[in-house]
């Protein structure tokens, strides 16, 4: 899944593909390098960010997504609005991705009008506060039981189970230990039966590891992680840079293939 950020003040690349025909570009170039999904999101989630009015994150996101699902493009909309997930759906998008797992008022109901599939991401408050101070007991546990009742709700609202993806949400009002030790037990998420998808792309955490980096200098850790959640079972990797994920899954798959062909 390729990250494509219609705003000026996201994280690593806020700007760049703000203009709408820059944006629909760098989605084609990340569809000719590789990506399967093309994820559009135009507002900003981005830890104290703030939110976009509605007919604003329309205008941003519809022109992108009809254009690039023209093309045949498979398009995510990253929003947790019904209203905005109504309208990129309308233009062409096949799956909602929300960071709020369908909690907003309407948005189970919205989803479930439409044959869109669904990532329930699980975030600890809202953008603004999420990383002011994380706490968790357990936090493997309540993520994954967090998950696991957002699913329930959102099939009891009539989005079939095979339409659900989960997502843990690294960055999402979580510590670095908490990134860690979920990045560390994704076998977990996947023994829930529902595709996993990880998104570590260039996020805090890595510096919070490493030290001062520039976004570039994140994309071998990222690679590392998404390299290792899919050698635990991770169906999706999100991420910026669509050819070091799409080299580092390849490298991921073929191990794992050898190891499963190994072990008959």
């Amino acid at each position: 899944m390729g990250i494509l950020n219609v705003t000026p003040d996201s994280f690593t690349d806020g700007g760049l593909w703000f203009d709408t025909s820059a944006a629909i570009d760098h989605g084609l170039e990340m569809l000719w390098r590789g990506a399967d999904i093309i994820d559009v999101g135009g507002e900003s989630t981005r830890p104290g960010s703030l939110p976009v009015p509605i007919d604003e994150e329309v205008r941003r996101i519809v022109p992108v997504v009809d254009a690039l699902a023209a093309e045949g493009a498979i398009v995510s909309i990253d929003t947790t609005k019904p209203e905005v997930a109504h309208a990129a759906v309308m233009a062409g998008a096949s799956i909602v991705n929300d960071v709020a797992a369908l909690r907003e008022p309407g948005m189970l109901e919205a989803v479930a009008a439409t044959d869109a599939g669904v990532v329930l991401v699980h975030m600890l408050g809202r953008p603004r506060t999420m990383q002011s101070n994380p706490i968790y007991e357990d936090v493997v546990v309540e993520v994954v039981e967090f998950l696991m009742e957002r699913a329930a709700a959102a099939e009891a609202a009539g989005i079939q189970r095979d339409r659900i993806c989960i997502d843990p949400g690294i960055g999402f009002g979580k510590t670095l230990e908490h990134n860690l030790a979920l990045l560390a037990s994704v076998s977990t998420l996947v023994d829930t039966g529902y595709p996993v998808l990880i998104g570590a792309s260039r996020k805090s955490w890595i510096s919070a590891l490493l030290g001062d980096v520039t976004p570039a200098e994140k994309e071998i850790p990222t690679a590392a992680a998404h390299t290792l959640a899919i050698a635990g079972g991770v169906a999706v990797i999100r991420v910026h840079d669509v050819v070091a994920g799409l080299h580092a899954a390849r490298v991921a798959d073929a191990i794992v293939g050898w190891r499963k062909e190994a072990a008959k």
